[in-house]
C-alpha cells in the first residue's frame, strides 16, 4: 500500500487524510485572532452533506454525457480546417506550394535578429549611414564600390518607418 501525499487534497467540506495516521481529519487551522483550531477526527463512513453528490440515474447521466455544449447551434458544423488530411497524399502542386510557404516562413524568421532595445538601433543606424554617405561623396567623379552601395542601402532600409 502506498503512502498518502504529504499535502493531502481536501474535500468540499475540508476533510483530508492525515499522512501519519491515515485517518480522515479536518486539519488544524489558524483563526483571524491568531489562535489555533484543533484537528478534528472524522468517524469512518461519515460523509458530510457538502460532500454528498447529487443522484443521477443512468438515463440522466447518459443525457449529461451527450449534451451539446452551451451556445451550440443545432445543424451548424464548423468550417473545414485549412490543413489537408495527412491520410490523403498531396498533389504535385500542393507539395510545391507547401515548400514555398515553409521557405517563406523561414526567410521571415532569418531576416533580422531581434534587437535588445530600440535606443541602440536609433543611435547606431544614422551615424553609420552618414559616415558611409560621406565616404561615397569623397570620390566625386568615380563610381562608388558596389559593397559600399549595398551596405548603405541596407542601412537605409533600417531607417524606413513602417
Amino acid at each position: 500500500m502506498s503512502l498518502p501525499p504529504i499535502d493531502p487534497t481536501t474535500s468540499a467540506s475540508g476533510i483530508a487524510v492525515d499522512p501519519q495516521t491515515l485517518e480522515r481529519v479536518i486539519p488544524e487551522s489558524r483563526r483571524l485572532d491568531g489562535s489555533v483550531r484543533k484537528q478534528l477526527k472524522i468517524r469512518p463512513g461519515f460523509t458530510p452533506q457538502e460532500d454528498v453528490r447529487r443522484f443521477r440515474g443512468t438515463k440522466q447521466a447518459q443525457m449529461d454525457v451527450n449534451a451539446l455544449p452551451k451556445g451550440h447551434i443545432i445543424g451548424w458544423t464548423p468550417p473545414p480546417s485549412k490543413e489537408a488530411d495527412p491520410s490523403k497524399p498531396l498533389s504535385k502542386s500542393a507539395k510545391k506550394n507547401a515548400k514555398r510557404r515553409e521557405k517563406k516562413a523561414n526567410d521571415k524568421k532569418d531576416d533580422e535578429p531581434v534587437k535588445d532595445s530600440w535606443e541602440e538601433d536609433a543611435d547606431e543606424a544614422p551615424v553609420a549611414a552618414a559616415t558611409q554617405k560621406d565616404e561615397l561623396t569623397t570620390n566625386n567623379n568615380e563610381a562608388p564600390p558596389p559593397d559600399a552601395v549595398e551596405s548603405l542601402s541596407s542601412n537605409m532600409k533600417k531607417l524606413d518607418v513602417r
